[in-house]
């Protein structure tokens, strides 16, 4: 579904990715994991348009959409929830679920998608006219993920959708992603919740220094013993 070929990106002179190389499959769970500062959220914004590729390729369903600008990303059917949420927080939560449905086919399909949306988060059906910076953490990340599946996506990439929540608020989260991917959206989850993550993913790659390393299935990362000495304290 999704190939990245020798990505290589950069700020300026600084270069955060090095030939990174991997594939999404359709209908799975995969997720990068890796420490801060290893490139996890930088290829995700290369993904999404949000960041111009130096060299490399990015293709999607068979198009290569390296240059495209975020705005034509999306319309591909790849969404992107950021890290932080990045919520219209003046906006209700019924604006919010709006904002993310203004692309063609997703703004036909609102009222219908929204209907969903509110059966997978009953707690934003309760909340649904409450301004959505008066949210709690974890309803907040209910909201920027259901503001996501507003779009219509086929490959919905998060980005550290449990961080900051307490832990009883972590397993719902991961319980939410498990129920979006059964609806048949694949996904690409980039976590620092590594033992969590790799106990129900299909696939997982090892992101360290800009650069792919280890890759395999959730459980054979658990084994491994890099992982668990670098990523799981063991």
């Amino acid at each position: 579904m999704l190939k990245l070929e020798n990505v290589n990106m950069s700020y300026g002179d600084i270069q955060v990715l090095w030939d990174v190389s991997f594939e999404v499959k359709e209908a799975e769970i995969l997720v990068l994991v890796g420490a801060n500062g290893a490139g996890k959220s930088s290829t995700l914004k290369t993904i999404s348009g949000l960041q111009r590729v130096r060299s490399g390729k990015i293709i999607f369903n068979g198009e290569d959409i390296t240059q495209l600008p975020a705005e034509e990303v999306i319309t591909r059917g790849i969404v992107h929830v950021p890290e932080g949420r990045r919520l219209f927080n003046e906006m209700t939560v019924e604006e919010n679920l709006v904002m993310g449905s203004l692309n063609g086919e997703s703004k036909k399909l609102r009222s219908q998608t929204m209907e969903e949306c509110y059966e997978l988060f009953p707690r934003l059906l309760e909340r649904r006219k409450q301004l959505a910076g008066t949210l709690s953490g974890g309803e907040q990340q209910m909201l920027a993920v259901a503001r996501g599946l507003m779009a219509k996506p086929k490959l919905l990439m998060l980005d550290e959708p449990s961080l900051g929540l307490a832990p009883v608020l972590v397993q719902d989260i991961f319980d939410i992603v498990k129920s979006v991917n059964k609806q048949g959206i694949t996904v690409l989850l980039v976590e620092q919740n590594v033992q969590s993550t790799l106990t129900f993913c299909d696939r997982a790659y090892v992101l360290e220094n800009g650069k792919i390393g280890i890759s395999g299935t959730g459980k054979e990362l658990l084994n491994n013993e890099h992982v668990k000495t670098a990523y799981l304290g063991i």
